[in-house]
């Protein structure tokens, strides 16, 4: 891989988040909120972050929020400019800073992970590009914090080691159906050298209980990779069988980002994830750390 900032981040949101049912009969999944703000805007941000300037949603012909909500609101910013409401204005016009570009590519059948980070080929082209799940929220404090994300953890190690990279996160050992799970051999504290990756395995025959999540550093090579991919249950195209194929080219690493991590893409995930940043929020901390402590006793 070519060293550098990463310019473009693609963002697989065709899903329909059956488990959020009725409210994502009508709301994109990644559009639930977390306290004031949804899913998607913390993964643009850490997108963002990481120097990207090309954000890419791979998304269905349904979905048409997170285009509406990354677009410029007139009637809106009108009245809330006419107000003089101008800390709100700030808000809504914040939610893009304005050197970076979304581009929308439609995935016409859910096939799988693999093929929608394929859908978004033409626009990524040939350099090396990230992929953040947006219901694996990561956090690391806000943008002005000066605490990296972890996408920009991770392209600074892909772009010092010239390699891919994978978020990984030890997960319970019965937990390890529930992700794809990792062998590797440790280089350093949080960085490992992947020998191979095994998609959803039992827990007594799983190499590791080191997960892979929502996070990707990769070389375009994926792409001829995933062309290349045949099919797996239910006709998906699996990125990890790409990943695994691109072992055999050159190295992929695994690393242990800082930061926690929220599993948004469940009821109790999106609920952590909220309380987590309503502690943390400077008008409403206080009160809602005396209502978990009223809910004690």
């Amino acid at each position: 891989m070519t060293s550098g900032r990463l310019r473009k981040v693609v963002f697989p949101v065709a899903g329909l988040g059956t488990r959020f049912l009725p409210a994502t009969k009508v709301v994109a999944k990644e559009m639930l909120p977390v306290l004031d703000r949804p899913l998607i805007q913390y993964a643009v941000d850490e997108a963002v972050d990481a120097g990207a300037d090309t954000l890419i949603f791979v998304t269905n012909r349904y979905k048409h929020a997170i285009a509406d909500y990354f677009d410029k609101a007139y009637e809106l910013e009108s009245k809330l400019a006419k107000s003089g409401k101008n800390d709100l204005l700030a808000l809504v016009q914040g939610t893009l800073p304005k050197h970076v570009r979304c581009v929308f590519v439609t995935q016409p059948e859910a096939l799988g992970l693999g093929h929608a980070v394929l859908c978004a080929k033409p626009v990524v082209g040939d350099e090396p590009f990230g992929v953040i799940l947006a219901d694996d929220l990561i956090w690391n404090g806000n943008p002005g914090s000066g605490r990296p994300g972890a996408l920009r953890q991770m392209s600074e190690v892909a772009a010092r080691e010239s390699a891919g990279v994978l978020a990984v996160e030890e997960v319970p050992r019965e937990d390890t159906r529930k992700y794809g799970i990792v062998d590797s051999e440790a280089i350093s504290e949080r960085v490992a050298r992947i020998r191979k990756m095994v998609e959803k395995p039992e827990p007594d025959v799983a190499p590791s209980n080191l997960a892979i999540v929502g996070r990707y550093v990769l070389p375009s090579d994926i792409f001829s990779l995933l062309e290349q991919t045949s099919p797996g249950a239910g006709g998906e195209i699996q990125l990890t069988d790409a990943i695994e194929a691109l072992l055999q080219k050159q190295s992929v690493l695994a690393y242990r980002v800082e930061g926690t991590r929220f599993d948004c893409g469940n009821k109790l995930g999106l609920v952590k994830a909220t309380l987590h940043m309503a502690l943390q929020d400077p008008q409403i901390g206080q009160e809602t750390l005396k209502l978990l402590r009223s809910l004690e006793q």
